[in-house]
């Protein structure tokens, strides 16, 4: 095995490994953007019910 062999082997293995981390972090911020956005549907819908049955006891 010659040099430039052995040099394109630890290249492989080092882009699986920043792909691996790459990857890893971009799942972890799209999983947590949405729970965002569920978040906020939510939140949004909880607030127009509740301000509906606040306005209707105040009548």
């Amino acid at each position: 095995m010659n040099k430039g062999t052995l040099w394109t082997i630890l290249g492989v293995i080092a882009a699986i490994v920043i792909a691996w981390f790459l990857v890893d972090v971009l799942f972890s911020l799209l999983w947590f953007i949405g729970k965002l956005v569920i978040v906020a549907i939510v939140a949004v819908v909880v607030f127009f019910v509740l301000r509906s049955v606040f306005s209707r006891s105040s009548n």
